[in-house]
């Protein structure tokens, strides 16, 4: 069975997710884990991308989504499902040259639409846009 790009980034979002909440996890073993239950047999090559690329440049990401934040704001005030979105979304929009900057503005309110609320949507898409 193949998988959409939308797939590949709720797969990366739910990796990364736990690989946030419990920091030994290995991600690429979380990612095959969710694979499976979709039942793909293979990884594809942007899924893995996106997750090593998210976590091997977390730091600057967050720096950089932190320059952004209102200076009432911080990284641990933000819920966690929407600084992973956050980070994803700046790593497309940084690192994908494939994928336009408006594509991946719209993926990362759609994960927000899927695992986070309708106020929070506003937000990453303020933040977010400040990088387009």
């Amino acid at each position: 069975m193949s998988i959409t790009r939308h797939q590949i980034r709720e797969v990366a979002f739910q990796a990364l997710f736990a690989v946030n909440s419990n920091p030994d996890t290995d991600a690429m073993t979380v990612v095959d884990n969710l694979l499976e239950e979709k039942h793909v047999s293979k990884c594809p090559d942007y899924l893995r991308e996106l997750v090593q690329g998210v976590l091997g440049r977390q730091v600057e990401l967050d720096d950089e989504i932190a320059s952004k934040l209102n200076s009432k704001w911080t990284l641990s005030r933000l819920p966690k499902t929407d600084l992973i979105i956050l980070r994803l979304g700046l790593y497309e929009i940084q690192n994908c040259d494939e994928v336009p900057n408006k594509v991946a503005l719209n993926e990362a309110l759609q994960l927000a639409k899927e695992f986070s609320d309708e106020k929070q949507r506003g937000f990453i898409n303020g933040v977010l846009s400040n990088f387009i």
